[in-house]
């Protein structure tokens, strides 16, 4: 096991992570995008840099996303759509930033049931569209431990979820790129 990442505990449909560092945050990502598919959908929650957006990079990079200088957060364009590549071929990845969203209804004016029926869609301040997120769902609550280590709450909420709670298991996986 890498010494950067640990498992904390293992339920059915939560595992708790503690995260030592930046590139133990990308490799946990690495591994959800490895794993996703259409119809996968990943709530994420977490203060101000929590490390959200590295997740999402990471996320980006094991679904072979060609560049990762395009992964950035979409704050002020709310959403963002990157291809996957490789193994990927049709795999649509949508990155939303709800931080600026007021309800969900705005989001669903933006086509978020498109998104959910055509990509696998990551939601950064997931906790501001609860309303409208599907029942299954891999949720990620990203809680600081300090200025480097974080701690991640992920929940499963049904089958698909399931699936990618299961992808999560800390390894040696040496960092690729960011």
């Amino acid at each position: 096991m890498a010494h950067d990442l640990h498992l904390r505990s293992r339920k059915m449909n939560l595992i708790t992570i503690e995260i030592e560092n930046l590139d133990a945050t990308f490799r946990v990502g690495r591994r959800l995008g490895a794993a996703l598919g259409v119809g996968h959908v990943l709530a994420l929650t977490g203060p101000l840099g929590s490390g959200k957006t590295t997740l999402v990079k990471g996320i980006a990079d094991g679904a072979d996303v060609g560049d990762l200088r395009q992964v950035n957060s979409p704050t002020f364009v709310i959403v963002n759509e990157y291809e996957a590549g490789g193994r990927f071929p049709s795999l649509r990845l949508y990155h939303v930033d709800a931080c600026r969203l007021r309800v969900g209804t705005d989001l669903e004016a933006l086509g978020i049931d498109e998104m959910y029926a055509e990509g696998a869609v990551l939601i950064e301040w997931a906790d501001k569209v609860t309303d409208i997120l599907p029942a299954d769902r891999l949720a990620i609550d990203i809680e600081p431990i300090d200025e480097n280590r974080r701690r991640f709450h992920c929940t499963a909420t049904g089958p698909a979820a399931q699936s990618l709670l299961a992808s999560i298991q800390p390894d040696d996986e040496p960092s690729r790129r960011h």
